[in-house]
């Protein structure tokens, strides 16, 4: 495992170690550790291109994507375990078939729904794009909410209580490790993806640190340093995030796979 480990940690550290060279050291040893700091290429950035803006822009985007995608999926996944009709199996098959196609498939006709809605180069039409990926939300809830008994639904109904305070103070706080997992998964999806805003954005106001990356590259030449050093700046929040919270991922994937 310390051997893949390594395999797989040396593209970022070689990544993080050229932005700390000068070019010339770069190009002498790519992989040698930097006999001096060298920090200009970090200062270089944030003194040519808007990143405050464009992090600001990727929050954005992120946190109301998967608030929209955590809501919808489990509202879905709720309604789906809640009701025993035919038509609810339908419903899920339908969103079955919906899963299993391509984004780039669609891409024209998304495009072309959402310049009707006026929502091209647009930070919520994004969100609304992003806000799909609640079908794959909804999958992995569904499973989860599977678990859990139905006497306790039962026990709530008996109380009184009707669907959406079932979902809001019983649902809910039962399904909190998969919600975590699967907002990880959704987070690092919607913040490292490229070809949704490289397609519908084109103001560079409204550009995402993804699409800051792509400024580097020319169209005879690519500024490597430049280049590996907004790599690094998307890269590093995703990384501590994910350290943060991949506790949580392992809870709730396990939980999920454990009949209560």
């Amino acid at each position: 495992m310390i051997a893949v480990a390594c395999l797989v940690g040396l593209p970022f550290y070689y990544i993080v170690v050229n932005t700390l060279k000068t070019p010339e050291q770069s190009g002498r040893s790519p992989l040698g550790l930097p006999t001096k700091l060298y920090t200009e290429n970090y200062t270089g950035v944030f003194h040519t291109i808007p990143i405050v803006q464009s992090f600001l822009n990727t929050v954005y985007v992120t946190a109301a994507a998967v608030a929209l995608m955590l809501l919808i999926g489990s509202l879905a996944a709720f309604g789906m375990v809640l009701s025993k009709a035919r038509l609810t199996r339908l419903l899920g098959a339908a969103l079955l078939i919906g899963f299993v196609v391509p984004f780039q498939t669609t891409l024209i006709p998304l495009y072309q729904d959402l310049a009707k809605a006026h929502l091209v180069d647009s930070l919520n039409g994004l969100i609304v794009i992003y806000a799909a990926g609640a079908i794959f939300c909804y999958f992995l809830i569904q499973g989860y909410m599977r678990t859990i008994p139905n006497e306790i639904i039962e026990a709530a109904r008996i109380d009184g209580a009707g669907p959406f305070r079932i979902y809001w103070s019983i649902m809910l706080p039962l399904i909190r490790p998969i919600l975590v997992t699967v907002g990880v998964f959704q987070t690092m999806w919607v913040w490292n993806d490229f070809l949704t805003p490289q397609v519908f954005i084109s103001s560079p106001t409204k550009s995402t640190l993804v699409l800051q990356v792509y400024t580097a590259v020319g169209e005879f030449a690519v500024n490597w340093p430049l280049f590996m050093t907004m790599t690094v700046i998307v890269l590093v929040p995703m990384v501590i995030f994910f350290l943060l919270m991949q506790r949580h991922i392992v809870s709730g994937l396990v939980s999920g796979g454990v009949k209560v």
